[in-house]
């Protein structure tokens, strides 16, 4: 007999459920782990201070949540930076508590000229090492500004502050750690697997000419976010265990190739389609006689046919370019040598095309070989002295720093004047929420937000302190309590959307409404902190909001200077870790620009032509630089001789034109970066050097076209200051 319809449909009902709770499991189930690990660490936490008698378990609470992240190295970094600058905060407020003690005007200014310095440190620094600077401030101005009313007790009271803090450190590092835990290592393997892939694929089609420029742009804008999401990610697993600290000089160098395979191969695809869109017979002759070469190398970057996919498969990989690259020198000179007897052959297009596609296929085999390196716990790769730098307008920083020491004085001189018993508390919040939102792309409305989150928080604990507690009796049913008050802040932490309101709803719960050894029972009091806590948050948001804000034009525009004055950098700093230096100060510039303007593409897009034009110049100018030095100890090659000149000549009209985009100066780059191709093409056919020696100086000839070309590429954001050139629309046209 056939089955029943019920017996038949149960295999794929219970398909379908594996399948949503699997599903269930990787997304809300992970945020439901992360709410029970939050709640464990904050009543284990204050558990133990109040077991401890500390004279305010509610700090350790609070430590919880700020310190508290879903994946285990994050809280392990944030931990470890915060007891760094809670160190540091209680040495300098100890000082100042013993100089300014019986001035409190002096106190207050002071306090507020360290807490400036803090929040510029902040806002200068990245990831967590920001927050190392945020605490600084925050924890002189938590301990110094209560301690200050009794000097005699302050050392204690710091003693006290401080053990509240680490106990509450402790306990989040515990629970994230043992609890379920979640290693940023193991994201970043599949985060280092996708990136290969992605990579990989968009190499491929880019060369197979199945990329337009929209889909370019939209690649690259994501590299960039990856870049720098990346390097976070990395500075955190470094706290998780010996796996990824014996990775990390390695996982420091995968990035950094992969910037520098990005950038050649843009490059390398940039020059072809500038030679296609000539429409001349020599630059045509030119793209024949490559693109033969730019089909060979997606089948290098297979196994078996298959995609690479894991650190194992990148070795092979890395093989067949390095096989690859041993042998096209001497098969370009081969394709090179017909075109040598060909009247007005387009040379100088070639060699610069097969120059980048030779440095192109160097870069891909290094970021292949580091990629294959992470499959054993050591390798001799991890001996990397180049780093990750991350670039910040010291100007912007300056007035995150003047800002918030402005809000501080304000706020303490108001509290002087008028003897407000919370106005410690409205001093001592103003400091630490102006540092904290300084780090954010819009510190007013997470100002803001923070305000609703605390607001919703005072009334909250209104409910708790004077509703629920005197009602029940003992830790259990206190935890029991806390619990829905506690569950809603933690879960609107989970929501980016909600993030503001969360953190100021549940550091301020605990603020207002964490329990003490012995409560006391003080409605006025809570009220007025409250309304002090409420009142220095929107203080310090329409501080934001008026001081120099930092979502306005002018703070834009310095970063994009900024990021067009790392041609200057490439040009002039010194050779030791430039590229580094350059490759991710151009990134981590742009990603700032982009936070900054979250509702406006088509800033997004210029400046993503600008890092296009910067990187690919920039690029180009530590390639020549490169080559120059290695230049061997010959009259010839002196620094007085003209060719020489005239590249120290086009170097400064390049910086110049970068740092102040005008048509005058972009005539003089374009006519210096001329007069270098012509000095040097004059240079070479005045003598014969020796073989090494004209493979370098064709090189640097290479380079200094690939510059001239850039500069005239019409898709380039320096197009508008060559309007009406009568070259305008041959940039790829040589000097000759």
């Amino acid at each position: 007999m056939p089955a029943s319809p019920s017996l038949a449909s149960r295999p794929t009902s219970f398909a379908a459920l594996y399948s949503a709770a699997v599903d269930w499991a990787r997304t809300d189930g992970l945020t439901w782990v992360y709410l029970f690990k939050a709640l464990s660490a904050c009543f284990l936490a204050l558990g133990i201070a109040m077991k401890l008698d500390l004279p305010q378990p509610r700090t350790a609470m609070t430590t919880v949540f700020i310190v508290m992240q879903p994946q285990s190295g994050m809280v392990f970094a944030k931990s470890f930076y915060r007891i760094c600058g809670t160190l540091v905060g209680l040495v300098v407020m100890l000082a100042l508590i013993g100089l300014f003690a019986q001035q409190p005007e002096l106190f207050i200014v002071t306090t507020a000229i360290w807490v400036g310095i803090c929040t510029a440190g902040a806002a200068r620094n990245r990831n967590f090492k920001s927050y190392g600077f945020v605490l600084a401030g925050y924890t002189a101005a938590l301990i110094g500004i209560p301690a200050s009313q009794h000097p005699d007790g302050a050392f204690l009271s710091a003693l006290t502050r401080v053990a509240e803090v680490v106990v509450g450190i402790v306990c989040a590092g515990a629970v994230s750690g043992l609890v379920f835990p979640q290693f940023a290592g193991l994201q970043m393997r599949s985060t280092v697997r996708a990136r290969f892939s992605a990579f990989v694929e968009y190499v491929s089609a880019s060369l197979a000419g199945r990329n337009d420029r929209a889909q370019i742009e939209a690649t690259n804008a994501g590299f960039v976010a990856d870049i720098v999401g990346f390097e976070a990610a990395r500075s955190v697993a470094v706290f998780e265990g010996p796996d990824s600290r014996m990775r990390g000089g390695r996982l420091a160098r995968l990035n950094s190739e992969f910037m520098t395979a990005s950038t050649r191969f843009h490059a390398l695809h940039q020059l072809m389609n500038r030679l296609r869109d000539a429409h001349t017979s020599g630059a045509m002759v030119a793209v024949e006689a490559l693109e033969p070469y730019f089909k060979e190398i997606a089948p290098l970057l297979a196994k078996s046919g298959e995609p690479v996919l894991s650190a194992a498969d990148a070795a092979h990989a890395a093989a067949q370019l390095d096989a690859y690259k041993a042998e096209l020198p001497k098969r370009v000179r081969e394709t090179r040598a017909p075109l040598e007897t060909q009247p007005d052959a387009p040379l100088l297009d070639f060699d610069t095309g097969a120059e980048l596609l030779y440095r192109f296929i160097d870069d891909l085999h290094a970021y292949a070989a580091t990629y294959a390196s992470l499959a054993v716990d050591t390798h001799e790769r991890e001996r990397w002295i180049e780093r990750y730098e991350p670039k910040t307008n010291g100007i912007a920083a300056g007035v995150a720093g003047l800002r918030a020491a402005i809000v501080m004085i304000v706020l303490g001189a108001f509290w002087i004047a008028t003897a407000w018993p919370s106005g410690s508390t409205l001093t001592l919040d103003a400091a630490a929420v102006c540092a904290l939102a300084s780090a954010s792309p819009n510190p007013k409305r997470t100002a803001f937000q923070m305000a609703a989150g605390t607001l919703v928080a005072s009334v909250m604990g209104m409910i708790a302190v004077y509703g629920v507690y005197p009602h029940i009796d003992g830790f259990p049913l206190l935890c029991a309590a806390l619990t829905p008050f506690l569950l809603l802040g933690v879960f609107m932490t989970t929501r980016p959307a909600l993030a503001g309101y969360g953190v100021g709803y549940c550091i301020f719960f605990c603020f207002l409404a964490g329990p003490d050894n012995l409560i006391h029972y003080d409605p006025s009091g809570t009220i007025n902190d409250a309304i002090a806590l409420v009142l220095s948050m929107l203080v310090c948001a329409i501080a934001f909001a008026v001081l120099l804000p930092p979502s306005t034009p002018w703070l834009r525009n310095r970063l994009l200077m900024d990021l067009r004055r790392q041609v200057a950098l490439a040009s002039r700093a010194g050779m030791r870790r430039v590229r580094s230096r350059f490759e991710s100060g151009a990134r981590d510039l742009m990603s700032q620009i982009n936070a900054l303007a979250q509702n406006e593409p088509e800033l997004k897009r210029d400046t993503l032509r600008w890092l296009f034009s910067v990187l690919e110049v920039g690029n180009a100018m530590i390639d020549l630089r490169g080559e120059v030095a290695a230049l061997p100890r010959d009259a010839r090659y002196a620094k007085s001789m003209p060719w020489r000149v005239t590249l120290r000549a086009m170097r400064d009209s390049v910086t110049a034109l970068f740092e102040r985009p005008r048509a005058d100066r972009f005539d003089r780059a374009l006519a210096a970066t001329t007069d270098a191709i012509a000095a040097v093409q004059l240079m070479l056919a005045t003598f014969t050097p020796p073989r090494e020696d004209r493979h370098r100086l064709q090189r640097i000839l290479s380079q200094l076209h690939f510059i001239r070309t850039a500069l005239l590429d019409p898709q380039s954001p320096l197009e508008p200051l060559m309007s009406g050139r009568a070259d305008a629309s041959e940039g790829v046209r040589h000097a000759t």
